[in-house]
């Protein structure tokens, strides 16, 4: 297996974030249009608008976890320890992010929200075992 496909969640992931921006952009600018929020409200914006608040929370969170996950797969590529079972892993944590993006920025469910938080953020934890588990065990 080519130790470049952990590369491809993270691209993957990458552009759920930059989907996000685009979302936020366009829902800052419908509150502005329709009398929510004034352009200057943004320039340190302190009150999010209702129509943006879950969004611009979303983002904040994509920058949480998915920091240790791109650390763990630049890691696991450092070392030569991509495997078939690391990137099914990183592609299932990317899957959870993009379910919990989905909900945030919809229903905003907790109760369906926060347990595909838990899943992402144990699918991570896993990856950095198989980091570790690499490094404690390398192959002969």
């Amino acid at each position: 297996m080519s130790q470049t496909q952990i590369f491809w969640p993270m691209i993957a992931l990458t552009f759920l974030i930059y989907c996000v921006y685009l979302l936020l952009f366009l829902r800052r600018r419908r509150a502005v249009t329709s009398g929510q929020a004034k352009i200057q409200e943004f320039v340190i914006p302190i009150n999010e608008p209702e129509i943006s608040v879950t969004t611009i929370r979303n983002l904040n969170n994509l920058y949480e976890v998915p920091m240790l996950f791109y650390v763990v797969c630049l890691s696991l590529y450092a070392v030569n320890g991509v495997s078939y079972l690391a990137v099914v892993i990183a592609w299932l944590f990317v899957g959870a992010r993009l379910a919990h993006t989905l909900i945030h920025v919809t229903t905003n469910r907790l109760r369906y929200r926060q347990p595909i938080f838990t899943l992402g953020f144990i699918l991570n934890g896993i990856l950095w075992i198989i980091l570790a588990m690499h490094l404690l065990l390398p192959p002969v």
